[in-house]
């Protein structure tokens, strides 16, 4: 007689599922990065992420517990270039150049087409979906602006860390979201040379 095979928990992948391999939860995370990069946060399922990583749902939410974790996961890669910012403005040490160096190093960003599309998608999906962008904000702040304001030696650091990102923020939005002109076709230099001083002021000035 067949001993009756043990019912698995809900969310939790048998043994023998396909994909189920150390490999599959990066599978799965590059999945959902390009998942979300293209079709946005609320038109992102689980299953479609299953489906492109070629695993069974139970398995990402085995690896990941949620869509909102998953997405959490996803936008720290597509995020990673951003994480360099704070390295950047610091420059070593030096005070002199910080503004100019943190709009370098965000224009820079944005302006590499292979990580604008996915850095748009993650933006938009913020401004549609509170989940997205309460996700979206932890991460900025803890990976990038409190390690910026960390080394600022001014008053009230995190405040001017965070006024310098917004400025550098709207400027994204128009540029690159909303395409107003004239700054949607401006020169990147000539952007950098106009806004460098005012982050500059953020920064450094007391």
């Amino acid at each position: 007689m067949t001993t009756p095979a043990t019912p698995r928990k809900r969310g939790r992948p048998a043994r023998s599922s396909a994909g189920a391999e150390p490999a599959a939860r990066d599978r799965i995370l590059a999945a959902a990065r390009n998942e979300f990069a293209e079709h946005g946060y609320d038109k992102t399922s689980i299953r479609g992420i299953a489906k492109a990583a070629e695993v069974d749902p139970a398995l990402v939410h085995h690896y990941f517990g949620s869509k909102e974790k998953v997405f959490g996961a996803a936008i720290e890669l597509i995020l990673a270039p951003a994480m360099a910012v704070p390295d950047a403005v610091h420059g070593g040490g030096s005070r002199e150049g910080a503004g100019e160096r943190m709009a370098r190093s965000i224009m820079g960003i944005w302006e590499n087409p292979v990580a604008r599309l996915p850095l748009l998608a993650v933006m938009r999906s913020a401004l549609t979906n509170e989940s997205a962008a309460e996700v979206l904000r932890e991460l900025i702040q803890r990976r990038v602006l409190l390690r910026m304001a960390g080394d600022l030696d001014v008053p009230n650091p995190e405040l001017r860390a965070q006024l310098a990102a917004s400025h550098m923020i709207g400027i994204s939005m128009l540029r690159y979201v909303i395409k107003m002109e004239p700054v949607a076709s401006a020169d990147p230099e000539e952007i950098i040379a106009m806004v460098g001083p005012t982050l500059q002021r953020y920064l450094t000035e007391e």
